[in-house]
């Protein structure tokens, strides 16, 4: 049985770890198709998206969402319940404008196009989860992953993801995931895999 290190147990966050937070997933999502797409320089994709994960952590999922992280991971989800405040203010937009630069546009279409398949039924909606490829194998992105779901089956719901990279499609199997709908961007962006979980009882 392998037992969770100190490292990976996960933690509720504050705005205090905002820079631990944007280091984390800018290290996680540097190969993911979507962001590539979005911020496609390979010499300043980084430090972008650093500035795009602490502003919509800061500005969006820490007031709004269950934010939960390790040492090497982070993950945002949304109850039902919050989804309507979730959403980025006419600030945010801007300060996320001002970071897109001319990939603004196709930012804008990607999210109207997700957001035109989010399912009506009540669900937990895992907004991101990523982990530094350094701590890989570890069991950071898989323990606040049972962290998000157990709070999602404990309320009877439903949970939803979307994935762009099709070699994490078996890791949310694993979990109890299923493809609901492929999606294609606008623009030629990259594909997207809509996914979906039925809530797990436990006895």
């Amino acid at each position: 049985m392998t037992r969770m290190s100190i490292t990976n147990m996960p933690k509720t966050t504050t705005i205090d770890d905002a820079p631990l937070i944007s280091r984390t997933l800018a290290r996680a999502f540097d190969d993911d198709p979507m962001m590539r797409w979005f911020f496609p320089d390979d010499a300043s994709r980084e430090a972008s998206l650093g500035r795009y994960f602490s502003t919509i952590f800061t500005r969006q999922y820490v007031h709004h969402g269950v934010c939960e992280r390790t040492e090497a991971a982070a993950a945002f989800w949304v109850p039902p319940e919050a989804q309507a405040k979730a959403v980025p203010d006419a600030e945010t937009v801007q300060e996320l404008q001002n970071i897109l630069g001319d990939r603004a546009a196709l930012f804008r279409d990607a999210v109207e196009t997700a957001a035109q398949h989010t399912p009506q039924e009540p669900h937990w909606y895992l907004a991101l989860i990523g982990a530094d490829p350094a701590a890989q194998g570890q069991g950071h992105g898989a323990a606040l992953l049972r962290s998000g779901l157990a709070k999602a089956d404990a309320a009877g719901l439903p949970t939803c993801l979307e994935s762009s990279k099709p070699s994490n499609l078996p890791f949310y199997e694993h979990f109890g995931f299923t493809v609901r709908e492929e999606l294609r961007l606008p623009g030629d962006g990259p594909a997207l895999w809509a996914m979906w979980r039925r809530p797990r009882r436990h006895l």
